[in-house]
Parts: structure tokens; sequence; C-alpha cells
């Protein structure tokens, strides 16, 4: 096949994956979702590991994480800088402190990292920046987006959450969404007896019924309580 050919071929192909990309992204738009599903144990692992065969999987991984070890929303996570995460010295802090422009609503909030999320997230800068001593890292990088996309721009909530969707459905995890890894973590803390109030505070809500309505009755969960008796 002539040359010209080949490159009109595969124009042609390019343009109809971006039209499927496209079409893809606007009925995600429209669609009105129904309350994400939490994940248990053995699909998180699932999702990771389909992530794990991906171009940007340390990227991705760090992202879906973020939303289940810390409960964050994705408009939150990508509205995070590098800065808010990585101390001056090169370590991981212990707390990501929020702006009122970075959350959903009017307040700031404090995000608390347990260890498991602070090594997830030195492992995925070190990838980023292909180097162990993160003290090296330029204050001009501490200010751009903690999540890049693929122009190295931060990702919007809405192309957050489109992204995050899509990670799903390719791993054929049916019914999730950015909420899903929100609501298994709030979910988890409840099965463990977090007092509501820690749990609300985690979760950066100022109502109690908020909270729980994100808490999913598991099977588990009932067993273990009827055990109690």
């Amino acid at each position: 096949m002539p040359i010209h050919k080949l490159i009109e071929k595969g124009l042609e192909i390019l343009n109809q994956r971006k039209q499927t990309a496209a079409n893809e992204y606007h009925l995600f738009r429209s669609k009105k979702m129904g309350q994400a599903r939490t994940l248990n144990e053995k699909e998180l692992k699932l999702l990771l590991l389909f992530i794990n065969t991906r171009k940007y999987a340390a990227r991705d991984r760090a992202m879906v994480l973020m939303t289940y070890y810390a409960g964050m929303r994705i408009g939150e996570a990508v509205a995070t800088k590098v800065g808010d995460v990585l101390a001056a010295d090169g370590t991981i802090k212990q707390e990501i402190r929020l702006t009122a422009e970075q959350t959903k609503g009017k307040y700031g909030r404090t995000v608390v990292l347990s260890e498991k999320l602070r090594k997830e997230l030195q492992t995925y800068l070190q990838h980023r920046y292909c180097t162990k001593q993160l003290s090296l890292v330029s204050s001009n990088e501490m200010q751009k987006a903690l999540f890049y996309t693929q122009k190295r721009d931060g990702f919007t909530a809405n192309t957050g959450a489109y992204h995050m969707h899509m990670l799903y459905k390719a791993a054929g995890l049916t019914n999730c969404s950015s909420h899903s890894g929100r609501r298994s973590f709030l979910t988890l803390l409840s099965s463990k007896s977090v007092p509501l109030k820690v749990m609300m505070e985690l979760a950066g809500h100022r109502q109690a019924q908020t909270t729980m309505r994100y808490v999913d009755v598991t099977t588990d969960m009932k067993k273990a309580a009827v055990e109690l008796i």
C-alpha cells in the first residue's frame, strides 16, 4: 500500500477513536449516576492489577488510592498540588491541608494520610521525577498538579471523574464511579467501629446524615453484628 494511503488510513482510525472517546464522554456527562457501589478488598486488588497494565500505571494507582485510603473526592484529589503532599526535605506530609477552592464546599479541610498511602505517594513521586531524592524537586514543580494528563496539564473535577469511570469500566467493575473509593473508605471505617464524629472529620462532612449516606451495610457487617448478641 502506498505511503500516502497508509497515512490516510492511520488518520481515519485516529479520528474514529477520537469520536468514540468524545461520544463516551458526552454519554457519561448526560447519564444520571446512581449511588456508586463500594468495592471489597478483592475487587480493589483486581482494579490495581488492571491499572498496572496501563501506560500511566503509577499515576492512576495513586489517584485511585487517594480516594480509597483517604476518602478524598476526585475533585479534591485532582486539585491537590505536589507541594501539598511533598515537604521541602523530600518526605511525604502526614496531612494535606486543602483550601476552600480545592474542596467541594465553602470550607477548607485537612486530609489525614495513612502510612500506607504516604508510601504509595512516595513511590509515585519517585517514579514521576525519576529519583529517590525527592528533596531535589524544584519549587516550580511543587506548584504543579499532583496528577497530570498526557499534555502535562492537571485534570478538572469532571475529567477526573470521567477518567475514574473509564478505569472501572475497563477493569470490568460495574456500577462504580469516582465516589466508589470514598464510599468504600467510609464503609470500612464504619465496619471497624470508628466513631461517627471521627468519620465526619475524615470525610469533611458537617452533618452526620451526610456521612451515613456513604456507608454501605455489607453482609460481613451484618454477620459480625449478630455475633455480638
